[in-house]
């Protein structure tokens, strides 16, 4: 048994000794002195030997535990010794130091900024009106019907005011065109304005949500026309999307403008072609 203790001890040394980081040093204390550890498995053994050889062997497999443990906190020491000694010797106090992350705008407020850079640079300005709007200006204003389900509180965020007994109660806007009537009693024509802001519905699904942003312009002037539109429109497509992006307009149904258009661009990955590229 003293011999066994002995080698145990000569291998652990030699294993500890040989550490070449902490890592593997407490991988070999581990397989020494861990709780299924040979130095462990041998200390349990003591007790199938004779009585009168338990206490010598006992105290040698102190010893042995003893010298393994001093020889790991020793070997330990070293090796962080000279782990912080490289991180001295690689660091360069002469080189510039890392500035911390700088942030960044939020990508919608970038959109509404470039959005608003583009109609200013032809002669459009920027006009905002309360999010927090009277229904007169949300649909009458509008010739929104009094039935018209858009005026329903299914689809309407209403606030929990007195009603106006002019404009009517208070809702959550649903949508910018309200600054339309604002702008018009606001200012005589000729009027080139861009209303940007947030909007408010009651949808919530996979394409909706209760809150979103909204733009639209509103010009009125003598000789406007249907081509002043259309080139309005290629303008802030080819300045917003890419020089290579091409817009059209198409007739559409809309119940409270008359023309209506809707407004297709090209696809910027298949570039028009309904297909990805290979």
């Amino acid at each position: 048994m003293e011999e066994e203790l002995l080698n145990i001890k000569n291998n652990a040394v030699s294993l500890i000794l040989d550490a070449p980081d902490l890592e593997t040093l407490e991988g070999v204390k581990l397989q020494f002195l861990g709780r299924s550890g040979k130095l462990t498995v041998a200390i349990k053994e003591i007790t199938k030997i004779p009585q009168e050889r338990r206490p010598a062997v006992g105290m040698l497999a102190n010893e042995v535990k003893t010298t393994i443990e001093n020889t790991i906190e020793s070997q330990a020491s070293n090796l962080k010794s000279q782990v912080s000694k490289k991180i001295r010797e690689d660091i360069d106090v002469t080189n510039p130091g890392i500035g911390p992350p700088l942030g960044h705008l939020h990508l919608i407020t970038q959109a509404i900024e470039e959005i608003s850079e583009i109609f200013k640079s032809i002669g459009f300005s920027r006009v905002r009106y309360p999010e927090v709007e009277w229904d007169w200006y949300a649909f009458g204003a509008l010739n929104f019907p009094p039935n018209h389900p858009a005026r329903d509180d299914w689809e309407t965020f209403f606030i929990n005011e007195e009603p106006d007994p002019k404009y009517g109660p208070m809702v959550l806007t649903p949508h910018t065109s309200s600054g339309q009537i604002r702008e018009m009693q606001r200012i005589k024509p000729p009027i080139r304005m861009l209303n940007l802001a947030k909007c408010y519905r009651r949808q919530s699904d996979v394409s909706h949500t209760p809150m979103f942003h909204q733009f639209e312009g509103l010009v009125v002037d003598r000789g406007i026309s249907i081509t002043h539109l259309k080139g309005v429109l290629d303008f802030f497509v080819k300045s917003y999307f890419g020089e290579k992006r091409q817009s059209r307009i198409r007739p559409y149904h809309f119940e409270f403008t008359e023309p209506s258009f809707e407004v297709d661009v090209t696809c910027g990955v298949c570039n028009g072609r309904a297909r990805l590229p290979d």
